[in-house]
């Protein structure tokens, strides 16, 4: 069973700090893209960041205007998982996280490219 799952959410501070974890189990994510996305109470689903597969070799990422600076995406490939660092939080960045997978997207952040994704992990930002 493909099966990723989301951790380290929580409640932070204005101006704090959390990584996000997404690890897999059931497939390698070697050979996947990921991505990270957000849907905020009656938003829609937004994307956040991209990182490509190491198939690729360039490990390239993409991020979406309001987290370029302030969230970074890597991969630990020995540990099958993907982590979103993110800092200077804001309250406009509260809303459920969610990774997702695709073998075939690149440099995507449409959240119908993505075809496994997990159950996500609640970020509150606030004082």
């Amino acid at each position: 069973q493909l099966q990723l799952v989301e951790s380290g959410g929580g409640l932070v501070q204005p101006g704090g700090s959390l990584r996000l974890s997404c690890a897999a189990s059931g497939f390698s994510l070697d050979y996947y893209h990921i991505g990270w996305f957000r849907q905020a109470p009656g938003k829609e689903r937004e994307g956040v960041s991209y990182i490509s597969n190491i198939s690729n070799r360039d490990g390239s990422t993409v991020y979406g205007d309001s987290v370029k600076g302030r969230f970074t995406i890597s991969r630990d490939n020995a540990k099958n998982t993907v982590y979103l660092q993110m800092y200077s939080l804001k309250p406009e960045d509260t809303a459920v996280y969610y990774c997702a997978a695709s073998e075939s997207v690149y440099h995507n952040l449409l959240p119908y490219e993505y075809n496994i994704w997990g159950q996500g992990t609640q970020v509150t930002v606030s004082s």
